[in-house]
C-alpha cells in the first residue's frame, strides 16, 4: 500500500478487481476521473491479467486485502477513506458452490460484513456497493423478478448471495449506512472465466471451426437466462452510489433467452451447424438447478435512466470476435460511451 494518492479527485475501491465486473468498473471509473484502488488477497504475487488486457494495469493502485480478516479491511479504509467502495470480491460460480459450499459462503458472507463492519466502525463515509445476484431468487414461476420478488435460493452461492443482500439491508437500516446491493442478472463478456458456460460454448465453437475440437458437450440447453453486456451493468454500479438515498435494483435486460439460442447463435457465428457438433449430456447437471430466468428491472430505467446497450444477439457476436482477434478486441470494443451520466 506505498504510494497511495492523495488529491481532491473521487476515489473507489474495488474489491474483486481481478475479475470481469472489476476490470470493466476500474475501466469506466478511470474514465470518470477517479482514483482507483483494487484489491487482491495478494496484490504483489496477482497477474491482475484482466487489467492488462484492458490496458489500465499501471492506473491502478493494487494493494492487498484479506476480505475474511477483519483487520485487513479496517486497516485498508483507515488509510485509504475511499469515497465509494464496490464489492464485487468471493468466489463467482454456481457449479462450483456445489463442491465448495463452506468456502463458497464464507468467502461472500464474511468478506462482506467485514466491510459494513469496518465503514461502521470508523465512522467513514464511504458508499458501499454489495454485489448480490439473480441467482437468490430460484425459480419464480416464470415470472419477471422486481425487488419485490422473494429470495428462494436454489445453490450455496445464491445462499450465500442472499445472505450478504439481507446484511446490507441490516447495516443500512440500523446504522443509517449508504449501502446497497444490485442484485444483477447474468452478464457476459470476452473476460468470463472459460468455466462459465457461455465462455465455454465461444472457446468450443472457435476450436471446432479450427479443426482443433470435433464436439461440445452440454447439460441441459432448455434452461433459459436474462443475458446482458458486462460493461453496460458495471455502469448502473455506479449510478447506484451517486443517489441521493440508498436503494437495491434489479439489473438485466429484460429479454429472455434458452441456451440452445445461444448455442446456436455462437455457431451461426463460425457459419457452423450446431447441432452437428453439441452433444448434450445429462451427466452434467447440477444437483438444483433453474428453469428460466426472468427480470423487470423498471425501477432502474425509472429511478436510475438506466437500460440495457447490448443484447444477445451482439453479446454473442462479440464474444467471439474476442477469440478471433483478441487485441483488437481489448483495445477496441469497451470504450464507454463519453455521455455516460
Amino acid at each position: 500500500m506505498n504510494n497511495l494518492i492523495s488529491d481532491n479527485k473521487k476515489s473507489a475501491l474495488i474489491c474483486g478487481i481481478s475479475g470481469q465486473d472489476g476490470s470493466f468498473l476500474a475501466q469506466f471509473l478511470l474514465q470518470k476521473g477517479y482514483t482507483v484502488y483494487g484489491s487482491s488477497r495478494d496484490a504483489e504475487t496477482a497477474s491482475f491479467r484482466n487489467l492488462r488486457h484492458l490496458g489500465i494495469y499501471d492506473k491502478v493502485i493494487k494493494l492487498s486485502i484479506a476480505s475474511s480478516d477483519f483487520r485487513s479491511v479496517l486497516q485498508a479504509l483507515k488509510q485509504i477513506n475511499p469515497d465509494e467502495i464496490y464489492n464485487l470480491a468471493g468466489q463467482t460460480s454456481v457449479g462450483l458452490s456445489f463442491e465448495q459450499p463452506v468456502e463458497t459462503f464464507d468467502s461472500i458472507t464474511v468478506g462482506t460484513l467485514n466491510f459494513l463492519e469496518a465503514i461502521r466502525f470508523l465512522g467513514i463515509k464511504s458508499k458501499f456497493y454489495n454485489a448480490a445476484s439473480s441467482e437468490c431468487f430460484g425459480n419464480t414461476d416464470n415470472l419477471p423478478a422486481n425487488e419485490k420478488t422473494p429470495f428462494k435460493p436454489r445453490s450455496p452461492y445464491a445462499v450465500a448471495k442472499a445472505a450478504a443482500f439481507w446484511q446490507v439491508a441490516n447495516y443500512r437500516e440500523a446504522y443509517q449506512l449508504f449501502a446497497c446491493s444490485g442484485i444483477l442478472f447474468n452478464h457476459e463478456s470476452i473476460l468470463r472465466p472459460s468455466r462459465f458456460v457461455t465462455q465455454k460454448i465461444i472457446t468450443a465453437v472457435h476450436q471446432i471451426q479450427q479443426g482443433k475440437q470435433k464436439s461440445l458437450n452440454l447439460g441441459n440447453l432448455s434452461i433459459q437466462r436474462d443475458w446482458g453486456w458486462a460493461p453496460d451493468f458495471v455502469e448502473v454500479m455506479w449510478l447506484m452510489l451517486q443517489q441521493e438515498n440508498p436503494e437495491d435494483f434489479v439489473i438485466g435486460t429484460g429479454r429472455t433467452h434458452s441456451l440452445q439460442y445461444f448455442v446456436q447463435r455462437a455457431f451461426e457465428c463460425a457459419q457452423l451447424n450446431w447441432k452437428e457438433h453439441v452433444i448434450q449430456d445429462s451427466n452434467i447437471t447440477r444437483p438444483t438447478d433453474l428453469e428460466i430466468s426472468r427480470c423487470d428491472p423498471s425501477k432502474a430505467n425509472e429511478i436510475l435512466g438506466w437500460h440495457a446497450k447490448v443484447y444477445i444477439e451482439e453479446i454473442v457476436d462479440r464474444m467471439y470476435r474476442g477469440c478471433l482477434d483478441p487485441v483488437n478486441s481489448f483495445t477496441n470494443s469497451y470504450i464507454f460511451p463519453s455521455d455516460s451520466p
